[in-house]
């Protein structure tokens, strides 16, 4: 379904009206493919204009970056030469606010930016009207369940979007397969499995593993009555290897960018410190079937 975000000023948000929320409770527990979507969709949308504000001049308004370490499409080539994207129908998954796929368009691609959560998407709607553009075309939706028919994309994408997010990703993979033609590229980067045994942190208490890395168990922050705010779900190398050949996809490549010189930004639990000892990042590269 595709939405149109609107608001008066292009330059401005108006502030959600939400209600104010106490610490969430962070754990390991089972969380289902609807207590997911859901969790995703409220906190993406409660936390989006901090996101946009403390990571937007690093994402840049049309600059398509793979991850943290600060790989872009542009050096990288993951999708292809640029100037064979002219043309193709692209789909972005947990588009964010459609950085990437503003790229895409500047390379003569014709882009969908897919996105559950609404705010995500009015601040790619922010962002083009005060570039004094036509705005993007933008889909608001879970990732698991795409509102496509079969073989609409020659090309798919994802940078940190929908994937983690997902209770399903084998049937997530599935979808994406369905709406691609054949011979059509796949390419989403993600956390890299291996820092689901690290802590989350920065500095030198997140380089000692301190969880198991063939744990499951989805990461949940709940409320005090129980309900999901935010899960995030792991799976291992073999794992996405396993749902991508399942779903029908061909593994071209496994990127693990390294960290690079002279970036000492950190974002989260990522660092120079842990980026130069341990990968952060894991680009999967595949074709359709």
């Amino acid at each position: 379904m595709a939405t149109t975000p609107s608001f008066r000023d292009p330059d401005d948000l108006a502030p959600l009206d939400l209600p104010e929320e106490d610490e969430d409770e962070a754990l390991r527990r089972d969380a289902e493919a609807g207590e997911s979507s859901r969790a995703s969709r409220h906190w993406w949308d409660r936390n989006a204009d901090e996101y946009q504000d403390e990571h937007g001049e690093f994402l840049g308004d049309d600059r398509f970056t793979w991850c943290p370490e600060g790989l872009d499409e542009a050096d990288a080539k993951l999708l292809g030469e640029p100037a064979a994207l002219k043309g193709l129908r692209v789909l972005e998954l947990g588009a964010g606010a459609a950085q990437c796929s503003r790229w895409l368009t500047a390379q003569g691609a014709v882009p969908v930016a897919l996105d559950i959560s609404y705010r995500q998407l009015q601040h790619s709607r922010r962002i083009d009207l005060g570039r004094g553009v036509e705005p993007l075309p933008v889909v608001q939706a879970d990732a698991a369940v795409l509102p496509f028919a079969d073989g609409s994309f020659d090309l798919a994408c994802s940078a940190y979007g929908a994937v983690p997010f997902s209770a399903d990703t084998a049937g997530l993979m599935r979808e994406v397969h369905r709406v691609l033609r054949p011979g059509a590229r796949w390419v989403f980067s993600v956390t890299h499995p291996i820092r689901w045994a690290f802590p989350d942190e920065p500095g030198v208490e997140g380089l000692t593993a301190t969880a198991s890395y063939f744990d499951r168990t989805p990461y949940v922050e709940q409320d005090a009555e129980g309900r999901a705010t935010y899960v995030e779900h792991h799976r291992t190398l073999g794992d996405r290897v396993r749902e991508l050949t399942g779903a029908g996809f061909r593994l071209l490549d496994l990127v693990e960018p390294e960290w690079p010189e002279g970036l000492e930004q950190e974002w989260g639990g990522w660092s120079p410190l842990r980026g130069r000892l341990i990968p952060g990042t894991a680009v999967f590269v595949a074709e359709r079937g």
